[in-house]
């Protein structure tokens, strides 16, 4: 038969595995203790009829003990789910100890209270960026050291080695295994064609282009050419019969081209009109004008 009193007098005055002695107080390890204090009315083990609060994986529990289990280890506890909600969660507590003692109500309310405002901070600080501190890995740090030494002894040591190859070869230590001439070559024409790669990439060249733009434009001055001339021959003077011959001469020449460069990209267009140039010359002896078609 268990005695709660018999219970408490060999925990408080001999051992308890749970109890924590420090300077502030005396303080009980025990996870369904309410209060987390080591006396008479919070301590779990000896009280036959006693009531908790636990979390487990972020849900709130309701654990109840009594007498009528206590020869029952394995069902000693009776849980009972509580809601998020705080206000029905209240509510549940009370239904449950409706007629158990008052003050065991009242922590078992408070302890609720307190772990909904440690879930609820716990909540604001995760979202909450924060450092965070990270040991140092010396043994880890010492390795990479050792590898990055042999790592460099290693890297000094193929130098080291291929430098005292050229050197033999060059010495004739091989004889005709390894001619050092044909070796040398090799060398030169790679740096050549390396040269050559270097100066062609910035090399320029310049290339023809509108070639029949320009054509276009010579039959275009032709044109504007006789037209022109029409006009001016109307206003010079005696001074300037010799320039107008002159130009009559350079019209019939180009005239002439111009005829020879048709009949060469187009010799089917007979078809196409003429383009016929009036051209008048005047003298101060002759009364009239003389006048030429082209």
């Amino acid at each position: 038969m268990q005695h709660d009193e018999v219970i408490w007098q060999v925990i408080r005055h001999n051992h308890c595995s749970f109890m924590a002695k420090i300077e502030t107080g005396i303080f009980c390890r025990n996870p369904y203790n309410v209060t987390g204090t080591c006396n008479r009315s919070s301590c779990p083990l000896a009280n036959s009829r006693y009531a908790t609060i636990r979390e487990h994986e972020g849900v709130f529990y309701l654990y109840m003990k009594t007498i009528e289990r206590a020869h029952m280890p394995k069902k000693l506890w009776e849980r009972v789910k509580l809601p998020r909600n705080y206000e029905k969660a209240l509510e549940i507590i009370d239904k449950h100890l409706i007629y158990w003692p008052k003050l065991l109500v009242h922590k078992t309310k408070q302890r609720l209270t307190k772990m909904t405002q440690m879930r609820i901070r716990m909540r604001k600080l995760a979202l909450k960026t924060r450092e965070k501190i990270m040991t140092v890995p010396t043994k880890e740090k010492k390795r990479e050291a050792r590898r990055e030494e042999k790592a460099e002894k290693a890297a000094q040591l193929d130098n080291v080695i291929e430098k005292e190859l050229v050197e033999r070869l060059e010495q004739g230590l091989y004889g005709d295994l390894y001619p050092i001439q044909k070796y040398k070559e090799l060398l030169s024409k790679e740096a050549e064609m390396n040269e050559m790669e270097e100066e062609e990439e910035y090399a320029t060249e310049y290339v023809e282009g509108y070639e029949e733009l320009e054509e276009e434009e010579d039959m275009e001055d032709f044109g504007g050419r006789a037209m022109i001339n029409d006009d001016a021959d109307m206003d010079d003077d005696d001074d300037e019969e010799d320039d107008e011959e002159t130009v009559y001469i350079d019209r019939k020449r180009d005239r002439k081209s111009s005829a020879r460069k048709l009949e060469k990209e187009e010799p089917n267009s007979k078809s196409k009109k003429k383009v016929r140039v009036h051209v008048e010359v005047e003298h101060e002896d002759a009364p009239e004008r003389q006048r030429a078609v082209l």
